[in-house]
């Protein structure tokens, strides 16, 4: 028996996924399905990048400080510059919010569409150079105003997302997306150069078994966290205490924790009192996608998807898991009000 045998002739790209529900939705026009495979383009392109990083001294800093104070690294400007690119050329932005920029991307006129995308093409860049995972999150948004585009048409409350995703750049390169019908997998095969679905609509433990933050900051740990993380390592019950896991790159940590359930954190601290992600492209797609695996995404103090931003690099609270887990949590923070 040969080895085609194996070889799937009906697959499921994440490509024709985008196109089956693109025309399942009524009134589509195909723009946003247009704008989300550009958005895989450039996600091809980056987990190609970051491949080679090594071999073609990508992972140096380039000598400038982006917007939210982190050092810039080479494969920082490659991979804004190629969402940028992409995301542009494919008619369907009107502007862009990206880690990297300070101020509004705006789409030039003879290519704009009725989409706004806020991105960081980037995330856990800090460890490209001990070779840990890193991912590209973004969520795209309606337009809801006419003219020129403005800040405001950004600043939407997670809500109002028609889609959002994130690619982690790992063992192998993984796109998770949803565009509110559940939560979808799909792993990048490089022979074909096409994302492959491997799980459809993901649902995350009703509980788990570990806990992820950086423990480093207790000593600035409101006492709420504290009394929370004691009760996880020595249950009062007699259970097994909780795992920790902390890889320090959020895609990683929110991948795992959508996989084997738990919660993950990065709450606010004296030093960091507004938290220290940002809402409009990290706290917000990924509570859009915690979501709809049926996991909770709070600021401690309210729903994230609630938030209404004020700001482009707006920082809030971040705490996303497993129902349980933050439910628990969140028992210990009323404790303290």
């Amino acid at each position: 028996m040969s080895d085609q045998s194996a070889f799937d002739t009906d697959v499921w790209t994440l490509t024709r996924f985008v196109i089956e529900t693109g025309r399942q939705a009524k009134g589509a026009t195909g723009e946003l399905t247009q704008l989300i495979n550009a958005m895989l383009t450039a996600i091809k392109a980056i987990s190609s990048a970051v491949r080679k990083a090594g071999l073609v001294h990508l992972q140096g800093l380039a000598g400038a400080v982006n917007v939210t104070g982190d050092d810039v690294k080479k494969l920082d400007v490659l991979s804004n510059d190629l969402v940028i690119n992409m995301l542009q050329a494919s008619y369907g932005t009107c502007c862009m919010v990206s880690e990297e920029n300070k101020e509004l991307i705006i789409t030039p006129k003879d290519k704009r569409g009725k989409y706004v995308v806020c991105f960081d093409p980037l995330d856990g860049s800090s460890n490209i150079d001990c070779l840990a995972s890193i991912g590209t999150i973004f969520a795209i948004y309606k337009r809801e105003s006419e003219g020129e585009p403005v800040e405001k048409d950004a600043l939407q409350p997670g809500k109002n997302i028609v889609c959002a995703g994130y690619a982690l750049y790992g063992s192998a390169t993984l796109v998770a997306l949803s565009t509110g019908a559940g939560l979808n997998f799909f792993m990048l095969d490089p022979a074909v150069g096409e994302f492959i679905l491997i799980e459809r609509n993901v649902k995350i433990k009703q509980k788990g078994k570990i806990y992820s933050l950086n423990e480093g900051y207790a000593k600035y740990f409101h006492p709420s966290i504290n009394e929370y993380l004691k009760h996880k390592k020595y249950p009062e019950d007699g259970s097994s205490p909780y795992g920790a896991r902390y890889v320090g790159s959020m895609v990683s940590d929110v991948h795992r924790t959508i996989a084997y359930g738990g919660i993950f954190m990065y709450p606010a601290n004296e030093k960091s009192p507004k938290g220290k992600l940002r809402l409009l492209y990290e706290c917000n797609p990924i509570a859009f996608l915690i979501e709809q695996a049926g996991g909770l995404a709070t600021t401690g103090t309210q729903r994230i998807l609630d938030v209404q931003p004020e700001a482009l690099h707006q920082r809030v609270p971040f705490v996303v898991g497993s129902p349980d887990d933050v439910n628990e949590y969140l028992s210990f923070v009323k404790k303290y009000q």
